[in-house]
């Protein structure tokens, strides 16, 4: 039985629930679901322009999980608009970045350290520059 993925940050939500294809029927289509965080990756990678490492680190991923989000993603674009699929914008291991009820835990001074990663506040780096700080 696999890990349950972790929470990724999102910045925005879409706007609309999805898209089909022009001139036929939504019942007699195939659907895809492109998950919020896939959707996020899109957003932050292909219109932002950000490297992979930045919007990895924007959405509280590894740089490879970003990129396998980023390929999933990318994919199922694909195949909606070769194949004529009807695109659905889905739910996902997700909180919003903007919500003050979640935030993901700083690793250094909350509870849920992650193994090979540094506090993302910059107050530890600070002090290793400053110690008199």
């Amino acid at each position: 039985m696999p890990r349950p993925p972790r929470l990724r940050r999102v910045a925005s939500r879409s706007p609309v629930a999805g898209f089909k294809p022009m001139g036929r029927p939504c019942a007699d289509l195939e659907h895809l679901v492109l998950a919020a965080d896939e959707v996020e990756a899109l957003r932050l990678a292909d219109l932002m322009g950000l490297y992979h490492e930045a919007a990895a680190e924007s959405m509280g991923v590894s740089r490879v999980t970003f990129g396998r989000i980023l390929s999933r993603a990318r994919a199922k674009v694909a195949e909606a608009l070769i194949n004529g699929r009807v695109l659905l914008i889905g739910e996902g291991p997700t909180i919003d970045i903007d919500s003050p009820d979640h935030s993901i835990d700083c690793p250094i001074h909350r509870p849920g350290r992650r193994r090979g990663r540094g506090c993302r506040c910059g107050t530890d780096r600070r002090q290793r520059r400053n110690p008199q700080a």
